[in-house]
């Protein structure tokens, strides 16, 4: 099976975008990992190419896959044939909200009149 040609928009410490990692390694998937917390080119391109603002993203062989989980992207890649099915646990959960792997997550402030 040839190796799909793959770009992850990802941030560095989110859960999900943690998942779409451990997906990709678990099926020993080449792909270019692009920081769009710290590089606002990268967060811009994703923008275009996806259309929205959520991540991650992960484009396969120019297809993009906005807003999506490891979970989802593992079923993506087996419905379309570019991996098959491994029941090999990940390192990491491939379906964790960002806020449980050390992002801030602002909570609103109520002033008192």
């Amino acid at each position: 099976m040839e190796k799909p040609n793959i770009i992850a928009y990802l941030k560095p410490f989110c859960g999900w975008s943690q998942g779409v990692r451990a997906v990709l390694r678990k099926y020993e998937l080449p792909f270019e990992d692009r920081d769009i917390w710290n590089d606002s080119h990268q967060r811009m391109e994703m923008i275009q190419k996806s259309g929205q603002e959520l991540s991650p993203c992960v484009e396969v062989n120019g297809k993009m896959l906005p807003d999506i989980s490891g979970e989802e992207l593992e079923k993506w890649l087996i419905q379309n044939a570019v991996v098959s099915k491994d029941h090999a646990p990940t390192d990491v959960p491939i379906n964790a909200p960002c806020a449980d792997h050390g992002e801030v997550v602002s909570t609103p402030i109520t002033l008192k009149r």
